[in-house]
């Protein structure tokens, strides 16, 4: 049975919501606001994670159009003199419709770090439970270049787990992934339906073709695949098309590109594993050790055939077999020295004191 109240992440791209010139489109925000509110009238709780506040941003300083700076340091500053007008915009039009608005700004070491995970989803959780819109946006002011995620799409997809959301959707400029670029190829069309986001699936996602935007069809892709791991139905649809929300909350057919939800959700941790966390490093381990640990099994150091990179106890790695492909994903307990020197030890050959997993169970998470 379909739920009639539903959690909606509302993904907002800065070429949904742009003009010709680079600059905020108020009449587009309004637009994407008067929807936003009919789905809260229908008993809905619904959150914003928007782009544009560069774009936001530009006109103060006369640099919209074709005197848009390219350098992240000068982008970075034009992003915190826009932040205030965007979500000033987002506030106003929401007012319109009686909804009050409530800034989030979140960066990646908010989903890294666990105890601001945690935090993160109090917040968003009371902001909706206070019957407020969050808005969130990525903190472009201050992000760190090497580990910033540079578009929302995927920040869209981790709220959207955060809050346990029923459904994700990521509005763009078109209306959903094809076969093709629909703009270069005529007999392109439109995939409306992927129930497991696969590499047949990925070839179709080129690059961003927006100058203004930063996230493109890939972009989008990876993030309905996070969200489909996480138990969350995503439509890829333009933002243009009218009642595109009311459509998308009520499944109709036609609209977009839908990726289905797995059957098997991953926990909460288990997600943060996969999709939220930087990898340090690699390890490579037999075969024997692959087929043990897609049974659920731990990685001991027995399974361990070689380690790349540096890494401490409690960060991120992949783990590779030995034809050198990923296949899993897992915290670790060794240091990246103690993996080194513990290679092929079984465990009453570890020295004392020595933790017998490389990689718990509890800590690790096979990929597709």
């Amino acid at each position: 049975m379909k739920r009639i109240n539903k959690t909606v992440v509302v993904k907002v791209g800065t070429s949904s919501i742009t003009n010709e010139e680079g600059a905020i489109s108020r009449d587009s925000v309004a637009k994407i606001c008067a929807e936003v509110a009919a789905l809260k009238s229908s008993g809905n709780k619904v959150v914003i994670v928007t782009s544009g506040a560069i774009a936001a941003g530009l006109p103060f300083l006369g640099l919209a159009g074709k005197n848009r700076p390219r350098d992240s340091s000068t982008l970075q500053a034009i992003s915190a003199i826009g932040q205030g007008s965007l979500i000033g915009t987002y506030r106003e039009e929401l007012a319109n419709h009686g909804l009050l608005a409530g800034q989030v700004l979140l960066a990646p070491l908010d989903f890294f770090v666990r105890s601001q995970y945690l935090h993160a989803r109090n917040t968003l959780t009371t902001l909706l439970n206070l019957d407020v819109v969050p808005v969130v946006n990525e903190n472009d002011a201050i992000a760190d270049d090497e580990i910033r995620f540079g578009d929302n799409d995927r920040i869209a997809a981790l709220v959207a787990h955060l809050v346990e959301a029923d459904l994700l959707v990521l509005l763009t400029d078109t209306s959903g992934l094809f076969t093709a670029d629909p703009s270069m190829h005529l007999d392109a069309s439109l995939i409306e339906e992927i129930i497991e986001v696969d590499q047949e699936m990925e070839k179709f996602a080129g690059e961003t073709s927006s100058n203004i935007g930063s996230g493109g069809m890939a972009s989008k892709l990876a993030a309905a695949k996070i969200a489909s791991w996480s138990g969350v139905r995503t439509v890829i649809a333009d933002a243009s098309r009218e009642n595109i929300l009311h459509d998308a909350c009520n499944e109709k057919s036609g609209i977009g590109t839908v990726v289905h939800a797995r059957n098997e959700r991953l926990a909460a941790r288990k997600l943060w594993i996969a999709f939220a966390v930087g990898s340090s490093g690699q390890i490579m381990v037999d075969n024997g050790a692959r087929k043990a640990l897609e049974g659920r099994a731990s990685l001991l150091p027995s399974g361990v055939l070689e380690i790349f990179g540096d890494f401490d106890i409690g960060d991120a790695v992949e783990v590779i077999d030995e034809k050198s492909k990923i296949f899993a994903k897992g915290i670790v307990r060794h240091s990246s020295e103690s993996v080194k020197s513990n290679v092929g030890m079984n465990t009453a050959q570890l020295p004392e004191g020595t933790s017998h997993e490389v990689i718990h169970t509890d800590d690790l998470v096979i990929l597709p």
